[in-house]
C-alpha cells in the first residue's frame, strides 16, 4: 500500500499545522476528525490537508492514531473560514478550529458514547390507558416520564434519565407490563425528521416591514443590509419572514441567528419555536456556553449533519459547521458582547460578514443603534440600509425622554433619597398607583462600589487586584468584581479602629433597598448577575415580571436590550454620567447605545411611556441627541469628529497586551517588542504609541500593560503582525502576552 500523510491542526499555541503518517484502513479525509500523538499525549486533530511526502525527516513522523469515521468531516469552507480567522486574528488554525468544536468531539474517549445509537423508547395503546392510574399520586418524577412518553413519538433514554434519575430500570419494568416498547430505527427516524405540518399563519407587516422583507427576499448573492429599525419597531419579526421564506422555498437551507447575550435566548426560543412549530423536531436549536456540554454536542452535531433548519446562538455559534447555510441574522450587531475577550479574541458581528461573503448569501445586521463601523459602511453604499422608523403596533409611541437635572433639583432644595431624585420617586409612585410597571437602569451591582472610613481614608480594596471591593450587603460580604476574592464585612476600621465604616456610591443592591421605602406597597425586583446564578434563574425572574407579578424592576445591562416588557411605561437611568468623561473613545457611542435601548422597554404596548435620566449635564450634546430620539445625527457627528482625530472606523487598530509578575517587566517586554517592530515590512505605516499599564493594572495578583498600534492602512498593519509574530514568540519575561485585532477596549 502507498504510504500517505496528513497535516493535522491541533489546538496549540503555534501558526503551523503538524505532519503525520496515515496508515489505517479508512482512507484520509480533509477536515475529518483524528487522535494523534503529540509530546506525550495523543490529542484530537483536524485534517486540513493529505500531502503526497513530507519535508519532516522518516524518523521523526508519528502515526495517526485513530480517525473518527461516525462524523462526517467538517466542509473545506469551514475549513476556510476557520483559516481566515486565524490568519486575521493572529492565531493558529489549530487554535480556532478546534475550540469552536464541542468538547465531547476533542475527546476521542467519549467518540463511541457520542454517536452510538440511543436506545429510545415509545408508549404502546396499552400503556396510554393503564399507565397514568398506575402511577402513586405523590411519584411527580414518574408522571413526569409517563407524560414525555405520551406527547413524544419517541423518548430517547439520555433525556428520560434527566426527567427521572431511574428511568432505565422503570423502563425495563413498564417493558415487561406491556405498556411501552423499544423504537425501531424507523421510529427514530420519524421522530427527528418528519416532515413539517402547515405553517402557523404569519402576522401582517407595517408597509415599513414588508419592504425590509421583499428586499432580504429577493437578494441574490452575498447581500449585507443593516436593518435600522427603532425600539419596538419590529425588527424580530422581519427576521421570522424573511427566514419563513427562506425555508420554504429551500427545504434544505439553513439559517444562523445570533443573538449578543445568552439570557436572551429564552425569550428568542420560544418565539422562534412557536413561529416555526411545523418544523420537525431538532430542526430548531440553540447554541452558547451556557449548555450542558452533551447538549451544546448533540445541537452542534445536528447543525453539522444539517438537520438543524436554524440555529440561534451566542457569538461562539458563528463558528458552528452548517453545511446549508443560505442566511445569517445578527441581532443587536453593535453589542460589545459579540467580540471575544478571551483566547482567539474574535468578533462574530466581522466573521457573520466573512462567512456571508465566502458563502454569497445574504446577511442582516439588525439594531437601533448600529455600530459606527456599520453605519459608516451603509453611509458609503457597502451595505444596504433598511429602515424602521415607527414601532410595530399601532397604538405604541415612542417614549417621552426627560432629563432631570440633578444640580438644578439641589440648588432648588429638593433633595434626593440615596441617589433618586425627587421627579423620579413621584413618577415611580404614580406607575404603582395606575398599576402599571417600571424599569429603573443602575449598570453597577452591589450595594455599593466602595467602602471606607471618614477618619483615616481607608478603602477597602481587593488584595490580590488594583480595584476597591465592592460591598454587597444581602450576603455581609466584601466581593472583588475581577478575580472573585472575598472576604466578610469588618465591624471595624482595619486601619485605624473606627466603627463608622460607610458605603459611598450605590449599587443594584442598595437601590433596590431604597426603593422599597420610598415607594411603600411596591412589588420590587432585582435582575443582575448576582441575582441570577444559579441556571434557570433568569428565565423565571423574567418571567415573574411579564406575568405582572413585579410593580419596579431594578437592573444592570442584563434588562436593557431585547426584552418586550409590556406593561413598562416608566424607565428611569440612574448615574449614566459617569460614561461621558471615560478615556476609551467609544464611551459616549456605547452609552448611547445603551440608553437608546433601556429607553426602549417603555411603552411597548400602547400605554404611554416615559424616560426620565438623571444627570448633571442635561445640556450635552448626547443627551440631547437622546431627548430628540435622533441616533441619525448623533452617529454623523460623532463619525465627523472620528475622522478629525483619525480613529476608527477611518483608521485600523491592534493592541499587544502582556501580563507579568510586575508591572516593570511587562513594561520592559512591550518596550522590546516596539523596538524589534520597527524595521519590520510595512512598519513604517504603521503608528506604535508608547507602552501604558492598563487602567486596572493588577489582576489577580497579575500586571498588565499594552501598547497600541494604529495605521490608515489594514494591509499594512496585517502584513507588519504577520512578521512581528515570531519576533515576539522569541521574547522572554512575561507570564502571558496576546494581540488583539480591532480592539473595543483602548
Amino acid at each position: 500500500m502507498t504510504e500517505r500523510f496528513v497535516r493535522v491542526a491541533v489546538d496549540q499555541p503555534m501558526p503551523v499545522q503538524f505532519d503525520y503518517r496515515y496508515a489505517l484502513a479508512q482512507p484520509p479525509v480533509v477536515g475529518a476528525l483524528v487522535l494523534v500523538p503529540f509530546g506525550r499525549r495523543e490529542v484530537v486533530g483536524l485534517i486540513c490537508d493529505i500531502i503526497p511526502t513530507s519535508d519532516v525527516p522518516a524518523a521523526k513522523l508519528r502515526h495517526v492514531s485513530a480517525i473518527c469515521s461516525a462524523c462526517a468531516p467538517v466542509s473545506e469552507a469551514w475549513i476556510a473560514l476557520a483559516a481566515f480567522a486565524a490568519d486575521y486574528y493572529q492565531r493558529g488554525l489549530g487554535e480556532v478550529a478546534l475550540p469552536a468544536l464541542p468538547q465531547a468531539l476533542r475527546d476521542a474517549s467519549r467518540w463511541n458514547r457520542l454517536f452510538a445509537v440511543e436506545e429510545r423508547f415509545r408508549l404502546l395503546p396499552a400503556g396510554r390507558v393503564e399507565l397514568p392510574d398506575a402511577l402513586p399520586a405523590r411519584a411527580s418524577a414518574l408522571r413526569r416520564l409517563a407524560e414525555a412518553l405520551g406527547e413524544q413519538a419517541s423518548l430517547g433514554l439520555s433525556d428520560a434519565r434527566a426527567l427521572h434519575p431511574k428511568a432505565s430500570a422503570t423502563f425495563d419494568d413498564w417493558l415487561a407490563r406491556g405498556w411501552i416498547e423499544r423504537a425501531g430505527a424507523d421510529a427514530i427516524e420519524a421522530a427527528t425528521s418528519a416532515e413539517p405540518a402547515a405553517n402557523v399563519p404569519l402576522p401582517v407587516l407595517t408597509d415599513e416591514q414588508r419592504e425590509a422583507v421583499d428586499a432580504i427576499s429577493r437578494a441574490q448573492g452575498f447581500a449585507p443590509f443593516l436593518l435600522h429599525g427603532v425600539t419596538g419597531s419590529g425588527k424580530t419579526e422581519v427576521y421570522l419572514h424573511a427566514l419563513a421564506g427562506l425555508l420554504g422555498a429551500r427545504p434544505d437551507a439553513q439559517a444562523l441567528v445570533l443573538v449578543p447575550e445568552i439570557n436572551l435566548t429564552p425569550q428568542f426560543e420560544a418565539v422562534f419555536r412557536a413561529r416555526f412549530a411545523s418544523l420537525a423536531e431538532g430542526a430548531l436549536v440553540t447554541m452558547h456556553s451556557g449548555l450542558a456540554e452533551g447538549e451544546r454536542a448533540r445541537n452542534w452535531l445536528a447543525a453539522h449533519t444539517g438537520r438543524a433548519r436554524i440555529v440561534l446562538g451566542t457569538r461562539l455559534a458563528i463558528l458552528a459547521s452548517m453545511p446549508k447555510l443560505a442566511m445569517i441574522v445578527v441581532d443587536e450587531e453593535h453589542d460589545p458582547a459579540y467580540k471575544q475577550q478571551e483566547g482567539l479574541r474574535y468578533s462574530a458581528r466581522d466573521l457573520a460578514i466573512y462567512r456571508a461573503k465566502q458563502l454569497d448569501i445574504p446577511v442582516v445586521l439588525g439594531s437601533a443603534t448600529p455600530s459606527l463601523e456599520t453605519w459608516w459602511q451603509a453611509e458609503q453604499g457597502r451595505y444596504t440600509r433598511l429602515t424602521l422608523t415607527r414601532r410595530a403596533v399601532a397604538e405604541a409611541a415612542l417614549p417621552s425622554v426627560r432629563l432631570v437635572d440633578l444640580e438644578e433639583e439641589r440648588q432648588r432644595g429638593r433633595a434626593s433619597v440615596d441617589g433618586l431624585a425627587g421627579p423620579l420617586i413621584a413618577a415611580l409612585k404614580t406607575r404603582v398607583e395606575r398599576g402599571e410597571q417600571s424599569l429603573v437602569f443602575l449598570n453597577r451591582r452591589g450595594y455599593a462600589p466602595i467602602l471606607s472610613c471618614d477618619a483615616c481614608g481607608w478603602v477597602a480594596g481587593c488584595p490580590r487586584c488594583s480595584a476597591y471591593a465592592v460591598l454587597h450587603k444581602p450576603e455581609r460580604a466584601l466581593r472583588c468584581h475581577h478575580c472573585g476574592w472575598e472576604s466578610r464585612i469588618p465591624k471595624s476600621c482595619p486601619d485605624c479602629g473606627n466603627i463608622d465604616i460607610a458605603p459611598m456610591g450605590r449599587g443594584t443592591q442598595r437601590v433596590e433597598e431604597t426603593l422599597a421605602s420610598v415607594v411603600p406597597g411596591a412589588r420590587v425586583l432585582r435582575i443582575d448577575a448576582d441575582s441570577t446564578r444559579r441556571k434557570g434563574s433568569a428565565q423565571a425572574l423574567f418571567s415573574d415580571v411579564h406575568a405582572g407579578e413585579v410593580d419596579i424592576l431594578v437592573g444592570t445591562q442584563m434588562i436593557a436590550k431585547g426584552h418586550d416588557f409590556r406593561r413598562v411605561t416608566l424607565v428611569g437611568v440612574l448615574n449614566a454620567d459617569t460614561a461621558l468623561f471615560s478615556h476609551d473613545f467609544r464611551a459616549s457611542e456605547r452609552l448611547f447605545a445603551q440608553l437608546t435601548q433601556v429607553s426602549g422597554r417603555a411603552g411597548r404596548a400602547g400605554l404611554p411611556g416615559e424616560v426620565l435620566i438623571q444627570t448633571r449635564y442635561p445640556r450635552h450634546a448626547l443627551y440631547q441627541a437622546l431627548a430628540r430620539q435622533d441616533y441619525v445625527g448623533f452617529a454623523n457627528s460623532t463619525l465627523a469628529e472620528r475622522r478629525d482625530a483619525r480613529l476608527p472606523p477611518f483608521v485600523y487598530q491592534a493592541m499587544l497586551r502582556a501580563e507579568g509578575r510586575t508591572l516593570d517587566a511587562a513594561l520592559a517586554f512591550l518596550e522590546e517588542a516596539a523596538a524589534a517592530f520597527a524595521p519590520l515590512p510595512g512598519a513604517d505605516r504603521v503608528t506604535v504609541y508608547d507602552a501604558v499599564p492598563l487602567t486596572i493594572v493588577k489582576v489577580f495578583n497579575v500586571h498588565r500593560a499594552q501598547l497600541l498600534l494604529e495605521s490608515g492602512s489594514r494591509a499594512a498593519l496585517q502584513a507588519s503582525l504577520r512578521a512581528w509574530q515570531p519576533v515576539l514568540r522569541s521574547l522572554k519575561g512575561v507570564l502571558r502576552w496576546n494581540v488583539e485585532v480591532d480592539p473595543l477596549d483602548v
